[in-house]
């Protein structure tokens, strides 16, 4: 197994690989809780503080039989892990057990069981969260679990500076009732997607991978690519669009698609720093990719109070914009080093590649429809496409074995395996998530509690001295900070709950009223580039593995071509229109549009150091100058702007 490949089984899958009965318990496992979450939603009856708790068992159980600890076993479960996952499913499923009692009999004041459940669930979400995302989250939930428990009437009596002691503290019985037994800590509403959307996308990634969309993605964009110049690049980047329609992860999306794209890059002419960093700022873009975004975007669509469908149609434009401009990022990159592409011999025919391909694509124009044409729920459009893959995967099966003259009943045997397998995939992916989301749900219940937003309003306005940018560009470096440790969906979930009240409380004062959507879709942008941001850059390490490059060579290039993210991200908060939002016309569309790309391209022109020809450092200011003029919406912007680009160009076509 390569490096890449064992740290996309380690860090999502776990990498835990024991024989016999253990083997076959977390395989019984990860397909129990698949066939659980796919009856839960069929069903519809299940109360949500139950669903929620018995999908944080089945997580928990994983977290301690999959994933070994820092030091631990890797071909067998020690007692200790046993004993962790035993207690972590107990304190889960109390809540089921006893859900009347606590929902009802005691209205809401804990007993002393209730309690020692409670604190038993939140020492052993932690635990597992150290194990499974790493330590960032539960120390910082931890913290806010201190903070809570501090002041005049609090476990811990003194008292903080007064601009940060906004309540009178609680007393631990207190805190964990708001935690444990109400739906405003770790059953809360990030679980609770999770439980409900978010599994159902994953599982359906998983099953389609499992399909062979994944290879059929990259066939494509080399068959239509690759001979371009810098053309492995081109398919890189195109394939991991097609690759993050289906996948909110990144690390896989590297794995996936570098294995082919990194090694072909580098043959062309690539340094392999390079090489990997496209495959990095390509894959992390993968969760901005519509229909099925990473897991944040389910939460923000909850958090924000508006279907998921309108969401993806939201998203969709910047999207588009991320990949054309780091298309446009690739090719400049390729005139810069001369490369050329590679010869059509040696690339896939297309045609060929589409006839043995075309039907993966039924589910997701399937999944598309039924959310925006049929407009059907998040769950219900996923669970439809989810029994339609179970369809395909069968009937592809049999059709193979019947064309090879293996047998139907060989063909039926492997759809089944398939099958299992995806089942699977799609619960071993989901334990990162489910404790993130549980953990998040935590901060966010103390911050509800507590009214540290507030406090928090206040210093962002006296370090920023009410000036919006400043104010955007504090809440992009937290969420950079953050994203060094967090997981994407932590990260917009400790975003969503501290920052973005701050940042649209700031922006109406300073008289600059933005949609909520926008201010949350700028805290997700800044979150997903967690994965590209060093030192902790889990798609750099992989896309470095596979280059057989240096990791901090690779990450920092990656950021940097990430950077055009950041920019993007800046365009809409000040200009809402890209995210379809009160656009009055189609040519007004098309013009806003047409600037946010232009504007995109002069910022990557100026990072990678070529437009026509290589730019000297003038250049580069004057591209950098029409990219930021560009930022600002309004017409003498837009002109000023576009004047700099052409004047640019043209300086460089009469320059020696």
């Amino acid at each position: 197994m390569t490096d890449a490949n064992l740290l996309v089984e380690e860090s999502e899958l776990g990498g835990r690989r024991p024989k016999g009965a253990s083997r076959l318990l977390l395989l019984g496992l990860g397909v129990a809780w698949s066939l659980f979450q796919l009856w839960a939603t069929e069903v519809g009856t299940l109360d949500p503080m139950r669903l929620r708790a018995v999908h944080l068992a089945f997580a928990l159980a994983l977290a301690f039989l999959a994933y070994p600890g820092r030091r631990g076993p890797k071909e067998r479960i020690p007692l200790l892990d046993w004993a962790l996952a035993l207690l972590g499913v107990a304190g889960a499923l109390y809540v089921v057990v006893d859900y009347y009692g606590i929902t009802q009999l005691r209205g809401g004041i804990p007993s002393g069981r209730d309690v020692a459940f409670g604190t038993l669930t939140l020492l052993v979400l932690f635990l597992a969260a150290w194990r499974v995302v790493g330590p960032a989250l539960p120390i910082i939930a931890s913290a806010f679990v201190l903070y809570a428990l501090t002041g005049p009437k609090g476990l811990l009596p003194f008292t903080l500076p007064p601009w940060l002691q906004l309540h009178a503290g609680s007393q631990w019985g207190q805190l964990v009732g708001q935690l444990y037994t109400t739906a405003e800590g770790i059953w809360g509403v990030p679980l609770g997607v999770s439980a409900t959307f978010v599994f159902l996308f994953v599982l359906f990634g998983a099953l389609l991978e499992k399909a062979g969309a994944g290879h059929f993605f990259i066939q494509v964009a080399y068959g239509l690519l690759g001979h371009f110049r810098g053309g492995p690049a081109k398919a890189a980047v195109v394939a991991s669009a097609l690759t993050g329609v289906v996948s909110g992860s990144s690390v896989s999306n590297v794995v996936t698609t570098g294995t082919f794209t990194i090694p072909l890059m580098k043959r062309v002419g690539y340094p392999p720093e390079k090489a990997g960093a496209v495959e990095v700022a390509s894959s992390s873009n993968g969760q901005l990719m519509p229909p099925v975004m990473g897991a944040a975007a389910f939460i923000m669509a909850e958090f924000l109070g508006i279907p998921y469908s309108q969401l993806i149609l939201i998203a969709l434009v910047p999207a588009l914009l991320a990949y054309a401009t780091l298309f446009i990022t690739v090719h400049l990159e390729a005139l810069r080093l001369g490369l050329k592409g590679v010869p059509r011999s040696e690339l896939p025919p297309l045609a060929p590649v589409l006839r043995s391909g075309a039907h993966y694509l039924l589910p997701l124009a399937y999944l598309i429809y039924a959310l925006v044409g049929l407009r059907l729920t998040p769950e219900r459009a996923a669970l439809n496409t989810l029994f339609l893959m179970v369809l395909l995967i069968l009937l592809q099966e049999l059709w193979r074995a019947w064309r090879g003259g293996a047998g139907l009943g060989f063909g039926l045997a492997r759809g089944v395996r398939l099958l299992v397998e995806g089942l699977e995939a799609g619960a071993r992916g989901m334990v990162g998530i489910a404790l993130a989301t549980a953990s998040a749900g935590v901060i966010v219940g103390i911050v509800t509690m507590t009214g540290i937003g507030f406090g928090l309003t206040d210093i962002v306005e006296r370090l920023s001295g009410g000036n919006l940018v400043l104010v955007l560009i504090l809440a992009q470096l937290t969420g950079l900070l953050l994203g060094m440790g967090l997981p994407t969906t932590a990260n917009y979930i400790v975003m969503a709950s501290l920052v973005v009240p701050v940042v649209l409380t700031l922006a109406e004062k300073a008289g600059y009223p933005v949609p909520p959507v926008a201010a949350h879709m700028f805290v997700f942008y800044f979150g997903i580039m967690a994965d590209s941001t060093p030192p902790v850059a889990l798609a750099a390490y992989a896309a470095s593995a596979i280059a057989k490059s240096d990791f901090w060579k690779t990450a920092v290039q990656g950021f940097v071509y990430e950077l055009r993210t950041a920019l993007l991200a800046y365009m809409f908060f000040f200009n809402p229109k890209l995210l379809l939002l009160g656009v009055e016309s189609p040519l007004e569309g098309v013009w806003i549009v047409l600037t946010a790309l232009l504007g995109m391209t002069a910022f990557s022109a100026s990072l990678v150091g070529f437009l026509h020809k290589r730019t000297n450092l003038l250049e580069r200011a004057l591209l950098m100058g029409a990219a930021l003029t560009l930022v600002v919406p309004g017409l003498p912007t837009d002109l000023a702007g576009l004047g700099l680009l052409a004047f640019t160009y043209l300086l460089q076509r009469v320059r020696k």
